[in-house]
């Protein structure tokens, strides 16, 4: 690609309470393989209460530091940027130095509105993080040449393209991405997506933390669904025995209260099978990556599904009972 050919490119990077990753995402930006006066980086920090922002700006990158959420963040950021493409890597990522080079080819691609490149753990020294990252890279191996939506975890997208759409639903917390990229769809627009491109991510190290994170995902898929109903079918990355298991949760919790009266004891049977069948369940969709992996250190993967299933059947019953009450935001 010659000097005059690089698209330029404006790199946010939204951040939260980020101290200890933000250091080396930011390096591993500034070092991208790619000219320096083709790329700017803006921090879009929603104020932090540890030395994430002081830490930022010690690196040549703008930042702001401004209460948004996400979605929000991106929305101001795309007012402020100076550069006709976008490229989203979150604060607990970092890139290889190839990654930007690999992925601008496509955007020259039609009806092409964005790529993304692929996601692999960062801090694998940890086992739970570890078996969540190989998790995730299965899902993503779903993927074909092109996706309707993809996390901005990593991508890039024409700024062209997110003024049609919209930009960001600053109602979504989370899930926002797939928001995105269904309305982005609707355009007739699409993502391509470049497994070359690797984006390190540093996932969850603790149960705990990553029941936290999952619990804002179940009340904002919830939200997403209201919105967009026949999302629940789900797709490549988020398939639709995903969706289904908090439900199976809510049937077992629902016949095990049910059953508590003496004469409907019974449907404490159907309350063991729908555990037992979701366990098994479990059980070989770990034994399967594990196995593709060649990693037996994935069988964690039982009790993450578990923690998964009850957050996101929290988080939607959550969501549910702001609906009937009329707090929706």
């Amino acid at each position: 690609m010659a000097q005059n050919t690089y698209p330029k490119v404006s790199i946010i990077v939204a951040s939260y309470n980020n101290q200890d990753t933000i250091g080396e995402c930011l390096q591993s930006i500034l070092a991208l393989d790619y000219p320096k006066e083709c790329f700017e980086v803006i921090v879009m920090d929603g104020v932090s209460s540890d030395g994430t922002v002081k830490t930022a700006e010690q690196y040549p990158v703008k930042v702001v530091s401004i209460r948004l959420n996400c979605p929000a963040a991106y929305n101001y950021a795309f007012k402020i940027a100076a550069y006709p493409v976008l490229g989203f890597i979150d604060s607990d990522a970092k890139v290889e130095s190839d990654w930007l080079k690999k992925l601008v080819p496509h955007l020259t691609e039609p009806q092409v509105a964005g790529v993304s490149g692929s996601i692999d753990t960062w801090n694998r020294d940890n086992l739970w993080a570890r078996s969540i990252g190989y998790e995730l890279k299965n899902r993503y191996r779903r993927i074909g040449k092109y996706t309707g939506r993809i996390a901005t975890m990593n991508l890039l997208l024409k700024k062209s393209v997110i003024e049609v759409v919209g930009g960001w639903d600053e109602k979504l917390p989370s899930q926002y991405d797939t928001d995105f990229g269904f309305r982005m769809s609707e355009k007739g627009y699409k993502i391509a997506y470049e497994p070359d491109a690797i984006c390190y991510h540093y996932n969850r190290p603790t149960l705990s933390a990553y029941y936290r994170q999952q619990l804002q995902y179940g009340k904002n898929t919830l939200k997403l669904y209201f919105k967009h109903g026949h999302l629940a079918k789900g797709d490549e990355i988020t398939d639709v025995g995903m969706n289904i298991q908090p439900i199976l949760l809510l049937a077992a919790a629902a016949l095990f209260v049910v059953g508590v009266i003496p004469l409907l004891r019974l449907l404490w049977i159907g309350s063991a099978t729908i555990l037992l069948a979701m366990f098994v369940y479990f059980i070989y969709s770990a034994v399967k990556i594990s196995v593709k992996f060649n990693d037996w250190s994935a069988m964690r993967l039982i009790v993450l599904y578990y923690v998964r299933s009850a957050a996101w059947f929290v988080g939607a019953v959550t969501t549910t009972l702001r609906y009937i009450t009329g707090r929706r935001n």
